[in-house]
């Protein structure tokens, strides 16, 4: 009667090892589809994240720092803070004409929007943004209504144009504003130091010529500056590292393009 007893226990034994061995395999099962499952979500996120590549993009100019390379040269630079954009806006020249990209910068307030720029904002499914800007693009129907421009167009070396609005100098004469020389300080000379001089003959033509260099406002002007390397990006902070000084004050919206680009 033992050894039948110590049986049945070695048999009940063996029956609950089997119960165990096949409840971890079932437990270990989801365990390795769920670790599947986050690669996989990981692999579209960093897709996803890649956005659109186009040759140019808005951004705002953060100010002027230096870079030091390993060999101890100094790079002075702009830092721009580009993107991230959306393509509001595809013309191709089937429906008007010819092909450009716009995009939208810089969220806003529904309410601060009118309804004509909602309506706009829909179609392409974003939401209200502060600054628009038309890109000429040949390329145009390659690109998706909605898309997100983020930085992963550019690469260190890039050769880049920046156009932005120069500072306002208010009203200023004709010294500074043309760089004038001024008139001579010497030899009999009284109070024309920073004299205009003559505008122009009397009797013939008796006029002022149009676009004569004189005193007025000075400044606020659309300047583009060519040839910029760009030295460093930081895509997690969407910033631009730019060898050189651009145009205008700091938070002045610029527009940022590819040198030489198939517009």
């Amino acid at each position: 009667m033992e050894d039948k007893d110590i049986k049945k226990e070695m048999l009940d034994n063996e029956s609950n090892d089997n119960e165990l061995d096949s409840d971890s395999k079932i437990e270990s099962e989801p365990v390795s589809e769920s670790a599947d499952n986050l690669n996989v979500e990981n692999d579209s996120d960093s897709k996803e994240n890649s956005g659109t590549e186009l040759p140019f993009i808005i951004g705002t100019k953060v100010g002027m720092t230096q870079i030091f390379s390993s060999n101890g040269t100094v790079y002075p630079v702009s830092v721009i803070q580009a993107g991230p954009c959306t393509v509001t806006q595809i013309k191709t020249s089937k429906t008007d004409g010819y092909n450009s990209v716009q995009l939208g910068y810089g969220s806003k307030k529904e309410s601060k929007t009118n309804k004509s720029l909602l309506g706009h904002f829909k179609k392409s499914g974003s939401d209200s943004k502060k600054h628009l800007k038309e890109f000429r693009y040949e390329d145009s129907d390659s690109i998706s209504l909605g898309s997100e421009i983020l930085l992963n167009q550019f690469n260190v070396g890039d050769i880049l144009n920046i156009t932005g609005v120069s500072k306002g100098k208010g009203f200023a004469g004709h010294m500074k504003r043309h760089n004038f020389s001024g008139g001579r300080a010497s030899h009999g000379k009284n109070s024309v130091m920073r004299k205009a001089g003559s505008i122009g003959a009397g009797t013939s033509p008796g006029r002022v010529w149009k676009g004569t260099r004189m005193a007025g406002r000075m400044g606020t002007d659309k300047v583009t500056v060519k040839n910029l390397e760009l030295i460093k990006v930081d895509s997690e902070k969407n910033l631009l590292f730019v060898n050189g000084s651009i145009p205008g004050p700091n938070k002045n919206i610029i527009y940022i393009s590819r040198a030489n680009y198939e517009s």
